[in-house]
């Protein structure tokens, strides 16, 4: 895995393990065991498993192997961290060490199978986990974490070490946190604080700090999983728990490098359906698997396009630094369902406001204009000669006073606004001290959002120190664009779970008619010509032109004659990917001597080229439309994909292109054509009619079963120019690769 310093394995052999590990598949906390219901055509899990994770995070008894109280010794430290962690969970602590007495006060025994009682959790303070492991499986302890280092993220030797301790934890019944984790997940969490908390999970435990150190500010956290390399337990299984628990009000992620992509995103559905809001840093680049370079739609999208698109697909807000990690997880845990969409700016300078609103706007955050009864209101505080149609500007003295209090509540109760922004960008007492009591008054009484930007680069003036951050009301941030980024998100957030509709749940759970017909098309190992590619089309009921393949001029001519005048000829052969490229296509033949001579042609060049013809393709010529490209690859973390863009010679080059990770519904077909740049082509220029959009949605959807049922076997698929006709009349695959593992 590039870019990160936890290797983390690819298998995903635990997951038979669902039963025996306690672990929980279906939509329910306490599910029921997979069945053929929960398994997709592929035979694939429908449904995220959740680990029971509640003795690891509160165990009863945890024993500590190779504890230490040796002064100067690292094993010191880290057991006294772990005395006082289990003192404050109330568990019982045995410490382990085949030659002292007692650590830290405590009876201490030789040896696993010498503990007095069952073991909950067992933290591993060894250089060698494997032999302490075996023996924790004989002893039945639920939970190990591990330490060490020196595995999958030093090289090659070390991701053998840590395969073998993948394989061991796989047969024993533990669960496995580690290797090369940390301290984090025994933290001393606050507990005065109160309302919904930040669950974190972090692969890297130095990356989440900014976040756990929000409760100095008042937010409260009530988890930590610092994944590390991920032998077992993975950021997918915590992301699962951390959806069901009742306190945990979003989920902040920082992840270098996804172990398992499809587990990844049963655990973002099971957030999704739950309404529990996940906001990630993902960093590091991975390699994009199984591509080849006949492929136009395997170059349209690389391995961090799939997984922002997968993200997007399940909810998930991906956000770039540790800064905006923190303060977008914050507002989401906190903030209530917003009650309308509309943002309105509110500040004390005309400057401010209109900065605020141009970065509001940019964000694509609605600003809507107050009504002329909104402002007629507003202009009773406000001197009329300031704006107050949104930015409002108050223009300073009247927050000084009884003003600014009747200002703030009559833009909160217009119907339209659902969050107000009020950027303060430095300290001006008394006018700010007074505002921002104003705002927290005005937030405790109203179930709108209501955000201050404290711009002050000291921080420590009561307004900010005392009166914002004693707010539990009030989302305070110390940048306009972290808030922008907030508020964007929070707003995304509920939109996209009001209407969330798990494309899980629309995933075909067993092979169409087209599958067993495509099966006896499929070349293992081959690229397909572009007739027996177009025959593979078919079988999914995609439309093609009307086509024949020929081996002679003369039945070349013939072929002409039953397609119909004008025809487009092309050589047809397993290993030519881009036949404009070598001439090997000629189009807009009209007579039976252009036909001929266009036949010997084709067949001239195939035999310069030294490329082996199964015939020539006489087609049916296709001219009016949008030309489209649409195609399967395969992504190392996610499997298949699917890509839809603007296509024909030029594809490439504009590179205008939208990705989804099967499966998924009309719905998510439609935002894919959304996306992209040239969507108004679609729509009709220049006098030109619109073009049949269900036509082409239908196309994808079809593609994207196709991907489905033939899995891996379909290396990739692509399918340009798929020319999209006028509403109406359909969409034709006018050329089409495929490659076949």
């Amino acid at each position: 895995m590039l870019g990160s310093t936890h290797g983390t394995l690819t298998t995903d052999s635990r997951r038979a393990r669902v039963i025996a590990c306690g672990e929980q598949p279906g939509p329910a906390v306490h599910g029921r065991p997979a069945d053929v219901d929960d398994l997709d055509v592929s035979g694939r899990p429908l449904y995220a498993t959740v680990p029971d994770l509640d003795r690891f995070f509160r165990p009863e008894s945890v024993a500590v192997i190779g504890a230490s109280d040796a002064e100067g010794r690292p094993n010191t430290g880290v057991t006294r961290q772990l005395v006082g962690w289990a003192e404050r969970v109330g568990a019982r602590l045995h410490p382990v060490h085949p030659t002292r007495a007692s650590v830290f006060g405590i009876p201490c025994v030789a040896s696993v199978a010498e503990l007095p009682e069952q073991i909950d959790l067992a933290v591993l303070l060894v250089a060698d986990p494997l032999p302490v492991i075996e023996e924790l499986a004989e002893a039945k302890v639920r939970f190990a974490v591990v330490f060490a280092s020196g595995f999958a993220e030093t090289g090659e030797e070390g991701a053998a070490a840590q395969d073998r301790l993948a394989a061991a934890v796989a047969g024993s019944g533990i669960r496995l946190l580690g290797p090369n984790t940390n301290l984090n997940a025994f933290e001393r969490f606050r507990e005065d604080l109160t309302g919904p908390s930040i669950a974190l999970i972090t692969q890297s435990g130095h990356q989440g700090r900014p976040v756990f150190a929000l409760q100095e500010l008042g937010i409260r956290l009530s988890h930590w999983a610092p994944t590390g390399n991920e032998a077992d337990l993975e950021t997918a299984d915590f992301l699962s728990y951390f959806a069901e628990r009742p306190e945990v009000g979003a989920i902040a992620c920082y992840v270098e490098g996804l172990k398992d992509g499809r587990a990844f995103l049963l655990a973002a559905d099971r957030a999704a359906r739950r309404g529990v809001p996940v906001v990630a840093v993902k960093v590091g680049r991975t390699e994009t698997g199984a591509r080849t370079a006949a492929s136009h739609t395997g170059k349209l999208t690389g391995a961090d396009e799939v997984v922002d698109a997968a993200m997007r697909q399940y909810g998930v807000i991906r956000v770039d630094g540790l800064d905006e990690l923190q303060d977008t997880a914050a507002l989401l845990a906190r903030a209530r369902r917003p009650r309308a969409d509309g943002v309105v700016v509110y500040s004390i300078s005309g400057g401010t406001g209109a900065h605020a609103a141009d970065l509001a706007t940019a964000a694509g955050l609605r600003l809507p204009a107050l009504s002329a009864a909104k402002q007629a209101e507003l202009h009773q505080w406000i001197p009329s000669y300031l704006n107050v149609a949104n930015p409002v500007d108050n223009g300073g003295h009247p927050v000084g006073d009884a003003r600014g209090r009747k200002i703030i509540d009559a833009i909160l109760a217009d119907p339209e606004v659902g969050v107000l922004i009020c950027p303060i960008t430095g300290p001006f007492p008394p006018l700010s001290d007074r505002l921002v009591r104003d705002l927290v008054d005005a937030a405790e009484h109203t179930d709108k959002l209501v955000c201050v930007v404290w711009g002050s680069p000291v921080g420590t003036e009561a307004a900010y120190r005392e009166v914002l951050l004693g707010s539990s009301r009030v989302a305070t941030f110390r940048s306009l664009g972290n808030c922008v980024t907030a508020v964007r998100a929070y707003l995304e957030h509920h939109r996209f779970v009001s209407d969330y509709r798990s494309p899980f749940d629309q995933a075909p759970r067993t092979p169409s008619p087209s599958f067993r017909k495509a099966q006896l098309l499929m070349r293992p190992g081959q690229q397909l010509s572009e007739h027996a590619a177009k025959q593979l089309l078919r079988a999914y009921g995609i439309r093609v032109p009307r086509e024949q393949l020929v081996t002679s001029a003369a039945a070349a001519v013939r072929a002409a004659g039953l397609v119909g005048y004008p025809v487009v000829m092309k050589a047809s052969g397993e290993r030519i990917a881009h036949k404009t490229e070598l001439g090997l296509v000629k189009i807009g033949l009209t007579s039976a001597s252009q036909v001929r001579d266009a036949y010997r042609e084709l067949t001239d060049i195939a035999r310069y080229e030294g490329v082996s013809l199964d015939g020539v393709l006489v087609c049916q010529m296709v001219e009016r439309g949008v030309e489209m490209v649409v195609g399967v690859t395969q992504d190392e973390l996610f499997g298949p994909t699917v890509t839809v863009g603007l296509g024909g010679v030029l594809v490439e080059v504009l590179r205008d292109a939208a990705v989804r990770v099967p499966p998924f519904g009309e719905e998510q077909a439609r935002d894919m054509l959304a996306e992209l740049r040239g969507r108004a082509l679609l729509d009709g220029v220049r006098g030109r009619p619109p073009a049949d959009v269900d036509a082409l949605v239908e196309v994808v959807l079809r593609v994207q079963r196709m991907a489905l049922e033939l899995g891996s076997d379909l290396a990739e698929l692509d399918i340009n120019p798929l020319v999209v006709l006028p509403f109406g009349q359909g969409a034709v695959a006018l050329d089409a690769l495929a490659v076949c593992r």
